[in-house]
């Protein structure tokens, strides 16, 4: 039993013996740091169940602790708080258990079986800033849910068809003189996205000819030459015309062997992949089937709708007159057919922007509706998009931020700030190289899953690696330096700490409390889909960490008993640092 399970019991039959009253929940924070305590008992919650003034209650509560509960040391009430001082030997114990744990705060429970989504590009260009936040999200979560207790499937749908996939395949074909890849030296996904740059540039001038010639610009924007032969293009690869097929196959082959690098440096990885072009007929047997359970509603034009104005939504279109699917048709297919293939899945994470907030909700309403009992598992990782000091990206205009070339930008900014530092006296050009880009990626991955998903960021990419403050890099820095204090403990400090004969020092009471939060944090960013809450626990660990650095001796400490506890603490928060930047999908270095 942990002190807060035991200190909940007494509590509560404390307010039973005192007030003849049962109390049927206890409310616990930890102590404020400008007041002596270690856990604090929240009175105010109680003045529900029993009237009077809290201050009081937290006084006779106080007394009933001190003599029932030989843990407890002290006590004080400020206001309708209550802050006990818990014994040094609870800590001592509760680390020694920590100690021997090979996996700390990870979940033994095996939990529910679920799918993350995240990625799920477009063929016709390279990975962008926006893709990033998203793949940094969406491992980030299936790392952290898999950390709680869950399987879990890492997955992406490609969206490798459709009108904008004809737009660089038509423009490859008019202007590539046949380049590939091989010919060029450019990577495959950044050739192709040369050619949907030029497919809009070319677009635009003949719109502006035909405004001139006295078209209307909605007009001309429809009737432009070269978007009339995508459009036919469309057509021949939905015919299956043998040379609209081959071209297309080539030229997402090229953005794949793209895809594999980016994802590669990036650190991100998928247990199974969809393509939209396998999936795009999905669900349309299910629309049928709705159609006779009264589910979904024919109009008199034939198109097909599902009425969600009693959940407070609108009415959706699910099928066009003409019997073609549209996205949500898809959507349902695809969600019911990986239900299918991987028949132990109970719950699914959707990775995707949150300009996408309302389709999502829609998705669910309507395969509840179908009756799956795994649809009320579903959920939206919706997340903010991610700005430049520059502005808007836009792709077809060449104006996004490329995630090779942001992945460089960050490893050859880490190289110039290190270089200034001028801490890298003894490495080799190979290791100098390899943790420029550890600190460079650390930096860039931290900044942008320290916030909130939900949150809108603006990226500067000098400022995410900055040695100081709540950044990649400073907890990088803390672990190394924990390394070299490990390297320097030449003797063995691997024996368990009597907690009977030693006494702690407030530094490394904090640190003990501090690492005690890992295994509910996890939990509680698994909870909440937040790779955020994982970050910023990370960093107060540092913090406390760099903290006890500061105010005690670690190797230079005389008592022989406390040196081993000190080292054994300063190698279990570098243990918890690793763990936790691994579920972020982040690197540490030995050596800094």
């Amino acid at each position: 039993m942990n002190i807060q399970t035991l200190l909940e019991s007494k509590v509560k039959e404390g307010f039973l013996t005192l007030f003849e009253t049962t109390l049927p929940s206890v409310e616990f924070q930890t102590t404020r740091k400008d007041f002596e305590g270690d856990i604090t008992v929240v009175v105010f919650p109680m003045l529900r169940y029993k009237k009077g003034n809290p201050a009081q209650i937290g006084e006779i509560l106080g007394e009933f602790l001190i003599k029932n509960v030989h843990e407890v040391n002290a006590y004080n009430v400020v206001k309708g708080f209550l802050n006990l001082v818990i014994d040094d030997k609870v800590y001592l114990k509760s680390f020694n258990s920590i100690q021997t744990q090979d996996h700390f705060g990870f979940s033994q429970k095996s939990k529910n079986v679920v799918m993350v989504e995240y990625s799920s590009p477009n063929t016709n260009k390279p990975l962008h800033l926006g893709h990033v936040r998203n793949n940094l999200l969406g491992y980030s979560v299936a790392e952290i849910l898999k950390a709680s207790g869950n399987k879990v499937y890492k997955t992406q749908i490609i969206n490798d068809r459709g009108i904008h996939i004809c737009k660089s395949m038509l423009a490859w074909e008019k202007f590539g003189n046949s380049e590939t890849p091989t010919s060029t030296g450019i990577k495959g996904d950044s050739l192709v996205g040369k050619y949907y740059v030029k497919f809009n540039d070319v677009y635009k001038k003949e719109i502006s000819t035909l405004t001139a010639e006295g078209m209307s610009e909605e007009e001309a924007k429809k009737q432009a030459p070269i978007l009339l032969e995508a459009q036919q293009m469309l057509l021949k690869w939905e015919a299956g015309e043998s040379k609209t097929v081959a071209l297309w196959k080539m030229m997402n082959s090229w953005v794949y062997d793209g895809f594999e690098i980016t994802y590669k440096n990036l650190g991100v990885d998928f247990d199974t992949l969809y393509y939209e072009s396998n999936t795009y007929l999905l669900g349309k047997d299910v629309i049928e089937d709705g159609i006779n359970r009264e589910i979904f509603f024919k109009k008199e034009d034939g198109s097909v709708w599902c009425d969600l104005t009693d959940e407070g939504l609108d009415e959706k279109l699910v099928l066009r007159s003409d019997g073609t699917a549209v996205y949500m048709t898809q959507d349902i297919g695809t969600a019911i057919q990986r239900v299918k293939d991987h028949s132990d899945i109970n719950g699914m994470v959707y990775t995707v922007g949150n300009e996408q907030d309302y389709h999502f909700k829609v998705l669910f309403l309507i395969l509840k509706k179908l009756g799956f009992s795994w649809a009320k598992h579903l959920y939206h990782l919706s997340y903010g998009m991610v700005d430049l000091p520059s502005g808007k990206m836009k792709s077809r205009e060449g104006t996004v931020v490329d995630a090779d070339e942001l992945m460089k930008e960050m490893t050859d900014t880490a190289k110039n700030i290190s270089q200034e530092l001028g801490k890298l006296d003894g490495y080799s050009e190979e290791e100098k190289s390899n943790l420029y880009r550890i600190i460079g990626l650390g930096a860039l991955k931290y900044f942008i899953l320290k916030v909130d998903p939900k949150k809108r960021i603006l990226f500067d990419p000098k400022a995410s690696v900055d040695f100081q403050g709540n950044t990649g890099p400073f907890i990088q820095y803390t672990y190394a330096r924990i390394q070299s204090i490990l390297r320097k403990a030449t003797f063995d400090f691997s024996q368990e700490v009597d907690p009977s004969v030693l006494s702690l020092d407030i530094k490394e009471k904090e640190l003990i409390k501090q690492l005690e939060l890992y295994p509910d944090t996890i939990q509680q960013a698994a909870d909440n889909y937040s790779p955020a809450l994982i970050a910023n626990y990370t960093y107060d660990l540092v913090k406390e960490f760099n903290s006890f650095y500061q105010n005690v001796s670690i190797l230079g400490e005389s008592n022989e008993i406390k040196k081993i506890l000190r080292v054994q603490l300063a190698s279990k928060v570098a243990e918890v640092i690793k763990s936790a930047f691994n579920l972020l999908g982040i690197q540490v270095p030995n050596r800094m």
